[in-house]
């Protein structure tokens, strides 16, 4: 039996590597379900509060598996921004 070490950086970066390829050879983009964090990052808000109207108008779609842990849906998220799209003159 073969024992690799490896320090926690380049661990990491091999599990995020595997997810990757395995993202593409299934055609998956973008995860259904996101953190909030990256919610805020893709709507661009800073606001916790801001994200939890959004989520409490209906503005964007959400889900609920335990009681501290809230995700939401990339789609609904896209769809949003693509709803106030704003034409130019």
């Amino acid at each position: 039996m073969e024992v690799i070490c490896l320090h926690d950086e380049a661990f990491y970066q091999l599990i995020e590597e595997v997810v990757d390829r395995i993202k593409e050879k299934q055609n998956i983009t973008e995860d259904k379900w996101i953190s909030p964090e990256r919610a805020m990052e893709i709507l661009n808000i800073k606001s916790k509060t801001t994200l939890q109207k959004l989520r409490d108008d209906g503005s964007i779609t959400f889900t609920q598996p335990q009681k501290k842990i809230i995700l939401y849906d990339n789609n609904s998220i896209l769809k949003y921004l693509n709803n106030h799209t704003k034409k130019t003159f």
